[in-house]
């Protein structure tokens, strides 16, 4: 009654509409990247300098100069490019992306979202170019599992973690259901077949509608 990962990742990416400029965070994100066909033209940004990545052909040789903000080898689309920190970070901020792609670790039922520190003492974190997707990118969309490892919820009322953003995620994509988040809070769109209403809610710590 769960998607996997690639599953997950391959259901967000047929949510995004051709033509748009799409951020992918490290982590659970960059797997979306297969999923696109050249023929959709979805400009895809990486935060270390890359604009109009795309995934590396079966047998295509690497570039070790050519990498994601992953660590992850990738190439470019006719006409990509790859520049400066600094102008990424510009892009960022400037509201020049349609869609950021996140991982996460908590989101509110306000859209509040924490994805880059658990609180551990004596752990070090950083939030890195997060803090700026969040707050330039027109929309925010999480990729995450619904929930911990020990089955505590991480869509919930209210974030206990560290926070990355206010008010900014727009829809969440997890093993069990696709979400969006309303002024109402998190309204389900769809569901993974076989888990029905209650069990999606017993495994969320907030209240959910359904559309």
């Amino acid at each position: 009654m769960k998607r996997t990962r690639e599953q997950m990742a391959e259901a967000l990416a047929r949510d995004i509409p051709d033509g748009a400029t799409v951020n992918l965070g490290i982590g659970m994100p960059v797997a979306v990247l297969k999923y696109w066909r050249a023929e959709q033209e979805i400009l895809v940004h990486s935060e270390n300098g890359i604009l109009g990545m795309r995934e590396l052909e079966p047998g295509e040789s690497v570039d070790p100069d050519m990498m994601n903000a992953a660590k992850l080898p990738v190439a470019l689309l006719r006409g990509g490019s790859y520049f400066h920190h600094a102008d990424s970070f510009a892009m960022m901020r400037g509201g020049h992306l349609d869609y950021c792609i996140l991982g996460g670790y908590q989101v509110s039922q306000r859209g509040d979202l924490a994805n880059w520190s658990l609180g551990q003492p004596g752990v070090a974190a950083a939030v890195g170019g997060a803090m700026d997707l969040v707050v330039g990118a027109k929309q925010v969309w999480v990729l995450m599992e619904h929930t911990t490892r020990d089955g505590q919820p991480r869509l919930v009322s209210e974030c206990s973690l560290p926070l990355t953003g206010l008010r900014c995620v727009r829809r969440i994509y997890t093993d069990l259901a696709t979400l969006e988040v309303t002024p109402e809070g998190f309204k389900v769109l769809d569901v993974v077949p076989g888990l029905d209403r209650e069990a999606l809610q017993a495994a969320t710590g907030a209240p959910l509608t359904f559309a």
